[in-house]
């Protein structure tokens, strides 16, 4: 079946499989071909969940001592992960290769770097990621870079510095997609100010619907209908659910709340509201969090998502666009520049 034929292809923005097999299966990347109950990730689940394109998280967090090192670590455990399932998983570097994998019934297998303390402060090496396929990099994660405000640290920038611009502008010349997630709201709005090309939010959620840092304010939402971008709604309980973020910070004692994919589809709705339906798509990150919305416990749950939009109204032509037709756009938008920089086999 043709991408287009599809009724809801997934092309989820963030896992982290990878980190998971570095923590727990020492970087070995056998045993995914068959369901595994410790993760929520393997390609049984993949398959059940109609997941047909798939950004893999590069993630190493700010506190390794070499994050370059550390990095380019992840990198190559996600390359010998792609390679090896050649049956079924394939790496993508443009839209065009995320159709072409669709078409061979493989999953396109893309790269994601989160934080930009990956890359030491250096251009040339963000253009070294790019070459072996990061098709994305956040440009913080929990803590501030030295260029910009992350939204879980002190905010010392005030958002973007003139370096950070220059990361934004180099990442654009080679069509790497600019990702806005666990940036502050101010560097959001510094990044959009300067943004010649859509960016990406590859698993964030809304404000609006649970004031967490982590979430993107409205003002944000709007201005992705100009921009051309796309935010990829979160299942993170913790960022869904205001009732879920009160316990944790109250120190998880007794039951927690209980959240559902009920939950998650009022992000979804609210993003649509007001970036439109061209600006929302999914970013689950499974594997990067130890608990999930039961609905949603792994990557074979996607459907039960998409069952609950079309039981609130939602048309099969608005659901193929949020599920992974928005990114692929987005990607087509940026293949020209970022075939010229990336490594061709």
């Amino acid at each position: 079946m043709t991408f287009d034929a599809l009724p809801f292809p997934v092309i989820d923005g963030h896992n982290d499989l990878p980190w998971e097999r570095r923590e727990t299966h020492g970087s070995g990347v056998d045993g995914i071909d068959s369901e595994q109950a410790s993760l929520h990730t393997d390609l049984p689940k993949l398959r059940a969940g109609g997941v047909v394109g798939q950004f893999w998280s590069v993630f190493v967090p700010t506190d390794v001592p070499d994050p370059v090192r550390a990095t380019l670590q992840q990198v190559d455990l996600a390359h010998r992960i792609i390679e090896r399932y050649p049956e079924s998983l394939t790496l993508a570097r443009t839209a065009a290769e995320v159709v072409a994998a669709v078409d061979a019934r493989r999953i396109a297998s893309l790269l994601g770097a989160e934080g930009g303390h990956s890359i030491g402060d250096d251009l040339a090496v963000l253009r070294d990621f790019a070459r072996l396929g990061v098709r994305y990099m956040t440009l913080t994660h929990n803590d501030d870079t030295p260029w910009a405000d992350s939204a879980t640290g002190s905010h010392p920038h005030g958002g973007l510095t003139d370096r950070g611009r220059e990361v934004v502008a180099e990442m654009e010349r080679i069509g790497m997609l600019v990702d806005l997630s666990h940036t502050s709201p101010d560097t959001m709005r510094d990044t959009l100010d300067v943004a010649t090309q859509p960016v990406v939010f590859s698993h964030s959620s809304t404000i609006a619907v649970n004031d967490h840092p982590r979430n993107v304010p409205d003002d944000v939402l709007a201005r992705l209908r100009d921009n051309g971008g796309v935010v990829m709604i979160t299942f993170v309980p913790k960022f869904v659910s205001r009732a879920w973020a009160e316990w944790e910070d109250a120190g998880s004692v007794g039951e927690p709340p209980v959240v559902t994919v009920s939950d998650v589809a009022d992000h979804v709705e609210h993003a649509r509201e007001v970036a439109g339906v061209a600006h929302i798509g999914l970013g689950g990150d499974y594997d990067g969090t130890p608990v999930l919305p039961p609905d949603l416990r792994d990557v074979s749950r996607y459907p039960v998502l998409a069952e609950e939009l079309r039981r609130r109204g939602w048309g099969a032509e608005d659901l193929r666009a949020l599920a992974g037709g928005n990114v692929l756009r987005v990607l087509a938008a940026t293949d020209e520049r970022f075939a010229r920089t990336a490594l061709v086999r």
